[in-house]
């Protein structure tokens, strides 16, 4: 699979954050939380967290994504990341008590979730499938649907509204006081990589 180098659509943004996933697990057996959005301009913007040690990182993270999409005019996010999925046996119910991270017969997975102004909400989850030594084989079969309302620290990313020039300006005056830091990449420097 390759990268669409020009997307357009959720899905196309969410292709792209398969291909990346799948490059991280390959090359690095782990995939960072990062978020791909489409900017009012048309780019692609990727957003990495320099680290997320603690909840208090994870928070901060979240937070500043929320800046980034506003100071993008993002009208198309994705947040790939790593986590635990619990799934109900056939004919079983599921049990809502306990925490995927917990539970034994847990799935590592990547979980990409997107939203886009004009296309609702997505989310895939991929299955990492490692071989004997651990390393990173590929993925499952992945787990699509279109959600009404998905809740958490790294959902609802997108503006309620469309951000005017002066919200975005502002938005990125306060992630560069943050220290979130500009790089940009690919073809004719038409994408944005940040990094805090």
């Amino acid at each position: 699979m390759s990268p669409n180098e020009n997307p357009k659509t959720l899905d196309d943004l969410l292709a792209n954050a398969r291909h990346y996933a799948e490059f991280c697990m390959r090359n690095s057996g782990r995939v960072p939380p990062t978020l791909f959005l489409l900017g009012s301009d048309g780019r692609q913007v990727m957003f990495l967290p320099e680290k997320l040690a603690d909840e208090q990182a994870k928070d901060d993270f979240a937070a500043q994504s929320k800046l980034m999409a506003l100071a993008c005019g993002a009208t198309v996010t994705v947040m790939a990341l790593e986590a635990w999925m619990k799934t109900a046996r056939p004919g079983e119910d599921f049990d809502l008590t306990e925490m995927p991270s917990e539970a034994f017969d847990r799935q590592e997975c990547v979980v990409l979730m997107g939203e886009s102004n004009a296309e609702g909400q997505k989310q895939q989850m991929l299955p990492i499938i490692r071989s004997d030594n651990h390393k990173f084989f590929g993925f499952g079969d992945s787990v699509s649907s279109r959600l009404e309302k998905v809740e958490g620290r790294f959902s609802q990313l997108l503006p309620i509204k469309v951000p005017d020039e002066g919200m975005r300006t502002l938005a990125l005056a306060r992630l560069k006081a943050m220290g979130v830091q500009q790089h940009m990449t690919g073809p004719g420097q038409g994408r944005s990589r940040f990094r805090r």
